[in-house]
C-alpha cells in the first residue's frame, strides 16, 4: 500500500528540510506552515542585549529561528566566552550557521528520545550554579513580548542561576488561501497524516478553519503534550514519536 500523505506543519525554513528528509525517505511529504516567522517591528530590547553579552554565561536558544534572527545584526564572536544551549539538531545547525564554533554548543544528540528543555536540561544542569547568568532566546507574539514555556527558566532560578529572555523573532498564525484550505480539509477527512511539532501550530490549524471536524483526522506528534494538544482539538488517530527522521517514518508508515 501507498504511504498517506504527510503534511508537515513546522514554520516555512524548518518544514522545507523536513519535506526533503521524508521524500528522501520515499513519503509523500508537503509543507502547510502552521507558524509564520516574522522579524520584530521594534527590535530595540534585541539591540539592547546585545551590547551586554558579556554578562551572561550561556545563551540558550528555542530554535534555529531564533539562531537566526538572533544573530542578523551581530557576530556571534561578540559572545565567545559563553556556551550556547540549543533544543535539538534543527537549533544547533542555525547556531552553526550563525558562526558558533561546534565545540561551544551543547545540545541534545541527533538520536535523542526528545528535543526539548527537559533533555537540555539534563545535559546542562552542571554548569548551573549560584551566580551563572543565562540569556533564553525566543520568538514572541505577534506584538514581540515574550511567550512560550517557562520551565527552564524556572530549573534554572532553582539552581541559584538567573536568566534573562529576549525576544529575536514573532510567532504569527498563517494565512490561508484557497489552496491551503483544501489541503487542510483534504487531510481532515483522513486523506493524509499530520505531522505537529508545535501545539500552538494545531491551536492556529483550529482557527484557519474554525468549523472544521478532526474526529477522521490523523496526526503523529513528536510530544506528548502536543498530542494532548491535537486530542483536544478532536483529532481522531494521534500517535507520538520520537523526533528523528528514523522514528518519525516508521510512526507515519505504521498510520498508513
Amino acid at each position: 500500500m501507498a504511504a498517506s500523505r504527510v503534511i508537515v506543519t513546522r514554520p516555512a525554513r524548518e518544514a522545507a528540510r523536513w519535506v526533503d528528509d521524508l521524500r528522501a525517505a520515499g513519503l509523500d511529504a508537503v509543507a502547510l506552515p502552521l507558524i509564520a516567522i516574522e522579524p520584530l517591528e521594534d527590535p530595540r530590547a534585541l539591540h539592547a542585549t546585545w551590547r551586554h553579552l558579556s554578562d551572561y554565561d550561556a545563551l540558550m536558544f528555542v530554535s534555529a529561528a531564533a539562531a537566526e534572527h538572533f544573530f542578523r545584526g551581530i557576530d556571534a564572536s561578540a559572545a565567545a566566552r559563553s556556551r550556547f544551549w540549543g533544543t535539538g539538531p534543527g537549533t544547533t545547525r542555525g547556531l552553526r550557521e550563525a558562526g558558533v564554533p561546534e565545540s561551544s554548543i551543547d545540545a541534545p544528540p541527533a538520536d535523542a528520545a526528545q528535543f526539548d528543555s527537559e533533555a537540555l536540561w539534563a545535559l546542562v544542569r552542571p554548569q548551573v550554579r549560584p551566580g551563572t547568568r543565562v540569556l533564553i532566546v525566543r520568538g514572541g507574539d505577534a506584538s514581540g513580548r515574550v511567550s512560550g514555556r517557562d520551565w527552564l527558566a524556572r530549573e534554572i532560578a532553582a539552581a541559584g542561576g538567573a536568566c534573562d529572555e529576549v525576544t529575536a523573532y514573532r510567532r504569527l498564525a498563517p494565512t490561508f488561501g484557497e489552496a491551503e484550505h483544501q489541503l487542510a480539509a483534504e487531510a481532515a477527512s483522513g486523506g493524509a497524516v499530520w505531522l505537529f511539532s508545535s501545539s500552538e501550530a494545531i491551536a492556529n490549524l483550529c482557527r484557519c478553519m474554525p468549523d472544521t471536524r478532526w474526529n477522521a483526522a490523523r496526526a503523529i506528534a513528536t510530544h506528548e503534550r502536543i498530542a494532548d494538544a491535537a486530542r483536544a482539538a478532536g483529532f481522531g488517530s494521534v500517535r507520538v514519536s520520537s523526533p528523528s527522521p528514523v522514528a518519525l517514518v516508521a510512526s507515519i508508515e505504521s498510520l498508513a
